[in-house]
């Protein structure tokens, strides 16, 4: 992550923009309409923040967008902390994606929240740090957000 030296051990410039990018979400939120014209709203600001990625995150977040929407589709995208997320029902967000270019990293990240059933035993994955996806990846991300929403 971005280092802030002027606010040493407090939140970096980065992680601050993404609590306001998550402020402004949730009065949206409040302020929209429940239904098809929200969810249409969601996802038009998760295809936008894709679009706006540099181009390696882009290709990442179009195919992670491509694979959980088609994988699950009763999830709705919104963004959720200026980053894609997919949320389930209940609002609850089950997955995400973090650009790289997000917080400075190397890689992006999908990564999954407590709403999503991915419990196994005492450990578990969380997320994953992605820098292609081929094959492999592909059929790997589609079992778990399946798993996520089983």
């Amino acid at each position: 992550m971005a280092t802030n030296d002027s606010n040493k051990g407090g939140f970096t410039d980065d992680e601050k923009a993404a609590m306001k990018e998550r402020a402004a979400e949730t009065r949206r939120e409040a302020k929209a309409a429940k239904g098809a014209k929200a969810r249409e709203a969601d996802l038009q600001a998760v295809l936008d923040k894709i679009e706006a990625m540099e181009p390696a995150d882009r290709k990442l977040a179009k195919k992670v967008h491509e694979i959980v929407t088609s994988t699950a589709p009763e999830l709705n995208a919104k963004t959720w902390y200026g980053m894609p997320a997919y949320a389930n029902e209940d609002g609850k967000i089950v997955c995400f994606f973090k650009d790289a270019a997000k917080f400075k990293s190397r890689y992006s990240t999908l990564g999954f929240e407590e709403a999503a059933n991915l419990d196994d035993g005492t450990m578990w994955i969380t997320s994953y740090a992605i820098t292609a996806i081929g094959a492999a990846q592909e059929k790997t991300i589609k079992a778990q957000v399946k798993k996520a929403v089983s």
